[in-house]
Order: C-alpha cells, then structure tokens, then sequence
C-alpha cells in the first residue's frame, strides 16, 4: 500500500506541470473604485491537473500593459486584510516593467505592492485585495477591487484596446 501511495504521488507531481494549461481570463470592473483604477483585466494562469487556476500575469483589456505576479510573498500582507476578506491567495506584483506602474496605481507611495485574490474560478466574479509594503516595513491595505466575470479569450489579448468580447463560457 505504501509503494502504491509512493508511486501515485511521484505521478501526481510529474503529471501536474505537464497537465497544465495556460488560460485568460477576462474580467470587467463592477464597481467606482475598480473603474478608476483598473476598467478591466486579464489573467493569464494555469490551470493545474485538478483545474485550480494559479495566475501568472494581469494583462489591461482597456489600455497597453500587463504586469508579472508571482504566487506567495509575506504573511504580512495577509495580516493587513480588512476584517472579513475571505480572499487567501497571495501574489507578488512584480515591480520590472508594467509592474512599478500596477504597483504606483493600486498603493500609491508603497515600495512593493501584493495582490490577494480567492479562489479564480471560471464564470465568477473575483475579487482582489491590495496591499502595500512602505518604508517602515508596514504593510497597509489599499483597495479592494471588484469584477466581474466577462469571459475567456481563446488566445492571448492583442496588445491594444479591442471592442471585441472574448468567448463566453
């Protein structure tokens, strides 16, 4: 029994990276805040073996830019929360190229800018939690964005605004 617990496990991580998929998915605004800050976004990510979606990028599907994140970052971050945020997923805005910009426009004044989403899920809405790092070492909540769910994009968006929706699901 033990072999057989051994040997599926060893598939399982082997099987994981290989069985990934990259999708994006599209998300519109739903509210003042979102609006001004972001109109809407793009996730690229993968979705793993099991279908949990782990983002890579936020792509703008309004203007020019996308920015890295990287999963994991400080439990500090998590611990700036506003109470009764149910969102546990942490990412890292990367702060090379579009990302300075993502990070200056969400926390403005912070040195290094993370993102907290739940579970991304398709046909859902999302939610995602700033939060900022500054100087002192604190970390401060900073937005709560809301969108909701637009569709999924067969492949990547062009790199310019598009009136064009992606493929519902």
């Amino acid at each position: 029994m033990r072999r057989f617990a051994i040997t599926l496990l060893t598939l399982c991580a082997i099987a994981g990276p290989a069985a990934a998929e990259t999708r994006y998915l599209a998300y519109d605004a739903s509210d003042r805040i979102t609006q001004a800050l972001t109109r809407g976004i793009t996730l690229e990510g993968d979705r793993g073996l099991f279908g949990a979606i782990t983002v890579r990028s936020i792509i703008s599907t309004s203007a020019r830019g996308s920015a890295d994140i990287r999963i994991g970052g400080p439990d500090g971050a998590r611990r700036a929360l506003p109470r009764g945020s149910t969102e546990t997923i942490l990412y890292t805005v990367s702060p090379e190229g579009d990302g300075r910009g993502l990070s200056r426009a969400l926390c403005p004044g912070s040195e290094q800018a993370y993102l907290v989403l739940g579970r991304v899920r398709l046909g859902r809405p999302l939610t995602a939690q700033a939060v900022g790092r500054w100087a002192d070492g604190a970390f401060r909540h900073c937005v709560t964005l809301s969108y909701t769910w637009r569709g999924e994009w067969a492949a990547p968006p062009a790199g310019g605004p598009s009136d064009s929706a992606p493929i519902g699901r």
